[in-house]
């Protein structure tokens, strides 16, 4: 019996050869039995590694636990991050407190590492009165001016020029502490708005780093007829762009990559494209069902490269890790989530008042009318926890 892969299955790339240029080649860090290659310098900080399991396992357990408040009726929509949470938390460890974050659909989680509190990412989702934008944006478009992260865009794509123009307002004014990192998945790379992104940038060597996570899949459509090219990376070296192609399942990879393309744009040098490899184990969203544009053997293959599952082997090997206290570190974020989850459905939600905010610095007359009329209305009830 043939061990080959069956017909249209897309197997974890392995052992590319390292003498490719970085663009067709393949930057990791850990290796699949948790040792860790030689090729970072300055060595990555043991604590940086530790908090990084710390927090792909807290969205891997926040994952799970929404998308079955999504099942209950309780929110109406969630993209969960599963398999693909190397890219947003190695990127967020790599930040400095005054970089801008643009982020595309599975980003918002950066926000957790930068410091928003648990029940105030979670109220976003809900929309309910805790949510500080007031129950306006969609679920899964969670944005904070605190943690300098801004809302992606259902049109795909659009944050990469806002990014871009971000860090050459930067530049522009002299002050050069700050770098932007925009997000972009595969199917984005199809959009004018990430051509006119990455020709910008390399024009006016803006200080920027453009990341395309490439998950293998926009929704359902495969990377092969999204482009001829050999990679996504290659992409950049068009537009005068030093881009490279990073192991997405390797936080260590990820981290050590966004941190030398910031430390670039932060000297002046310009901006950086990087494509992470990974995958997207779970669905696209709650409304999706993945099981009908791929095989388990496929999903299988790429689970046993799980990032959560590498970096946790790394921490065993080198000693910092071990059954007992991970136990009790799983316990520890299932308890966090739990009380961030009661907090939040503790809201109801936002003011009617509130919609009239944020447009006028002084209400004109037919909207002060209309908020009136609204007021004077009497409330509706609504069922506890029924915020979104």
């Amino acid at each position: 019996m043939s061990d080959a892969p069956a017909a249209g299955v897309v197997l974890p790339p392995r052992d590319l050869d390292p003498n490719l240029p970085p663009e067709l080649g393949l930057y990791q860090v850990l290796a699949d039995d948790g040792s860790a290659r030689a090729v970072t310098q300055p060595a990555i900080d043991p604590t940086i590694t530790l908090r990084a399991y710390r927090y792909i396992k807290l969205l891997r357990l926040l994952d799970a636990r929404m998308i079955l408040l999504q099942r209950q009726g309780r929110v109406g929509f969630y993209g969960a991050c599963t398999g693909q949470e190397a890219t947003p938390i190695g990127t967020a460890l790599a930040l400095a407190e005054q970089d801008w974050v643009f982020q595309a659909l599975r980003e918002s989680s950066i926000m957790l590492v930068r410091g928003m509190r648990l029940s105030t990412y979670l109220c976003q989702i809900f929309g309910n009165a805790g949510d500080v934008l007031k129950g306006r944006q969609m679920p899964s478009h969670m944005s904070s001016r605190a943690v300098k992260q801004v809302s992606w865009g259902s049109c795909i794509g659009t944050q990469l020029p806002q990014a871009v123009g971000t860090a050459w307002a930067a530049k522009l004014r002299g002050d050069r502490s700050v770098a932007t990192v925009a997000f972009v998945g595969d199917g984005g790379t199809s959009e004018p708005d990430f051509h006119n992104a990455l020709n910008f940038a390399g024009v006016y060597k803006a200080p920027c780093v453009i990341i395309c996570q490439n998950n293998q899949f926009a929704i359902s459509v495969r990377p092969e007829r999204q482009t001829a090219s050999a990679t996504y990376a290659i992409k950049g070296r068009a537009y005068g762009v030093p881009s490279l192609r990073v192991d997405g399942n390797d936080v260590l990879a990820v981290y050590h990559a966004v941190a030398q393309a910031l430390e670039r744009a932060r000297g002046g040098e310009g901006p950086t494209f990087i494509e992470t490899l990974t995958y997207r184990i779970g669905a696209h969203s709650t409304s999706d069902d993945p099981s009908r544009y791929r095989s388990q053997e496929e999903v299988d293959a790429w689970a046993a490269r799980d990032p959560l599952t590498r970096v946790r082997a790394h921490l065993v090997h080198t000693g910092l890790l071990d059954d007992e206290r991970d136990e009790l570190l799983e316990h520890e974020l299932n308890a966090e989530i739990g009380a961030a989850i009661a907090e939040a459905e503790a809201f109801g939600p936002p003011d009617r008042a509130t919609l009239f905010d944020d447009v006028y610095a002084e209400l004109p007359w037919n909207l002060a009318e209309q908020k009136r009329e609204l007021m004077a209305l009497p409330p509706v009830p609504v069922a506890h926890g029924a915020g979104h």
